[in-house]
């Protein structure tokens, strides 16, 4: 069983009303059980749903109630920052800094032995993380 861990972009790539068509195909191929989510990436939807309230309060709920259903479907497959997670992000940072939410994404994803569907593979390539872009048909 291969766990992954899917990516803020990856997740919000998916509620468009026209996806990528190699994600959804990746996607629609993994069992659910064995797609998991950070709770970051949870953080990082809601940011973006608190900023929309002020410009367009109707989309703003609509993703709100989307993000509600998301975290009710991934309950038992979100995935916290733990200590262990904060040490594998500060190793990760040692050589060249990385950006800090991408980076404990990437380190919650090593802590659980997942691999990390995102399009930002040239970001993190070399800190140590297994990845997979989903958004690359021949993924």
């Amino acid at each position: 069983m291969k766990r992954y861990l899917l990516d803020t972009n990856v997740v919000s790539e998916l509620r468009r009303s026209r996806p990528d068509p190699a994600v959804v195909r990746w996607f629609d191929s993994i069992a659910p059980a064995d797609l998991f989510l950070s709770v970051l990436t949870i953080g990082e939807i809601r940011l973006g749903v608190v900023r929309l309230r002020r410009r367009d309060p109707d989309q703003a709920a609509a993703i709100d109630a989307w993000l509600n259903r998301l975290e009710s479907g991934y309950a038992d497959r979100i995935l916290p920052v733990t200590p262990a997670v904060a040490r594998r992000w500060a190793e990760m940072n040692e050589d060249r800094p990385l950006p800090v939410v991408d980076a404990l994404i990437a380190a919650t994803a090593v802590e659980h032995g997942a691999v990390l569907a995102t399009r930002n593979v040239a970001d993190l390539a070399g800190a140590g993380v297994r990845l997979l872009n989903p958004f690359d048909a021949s993924a």
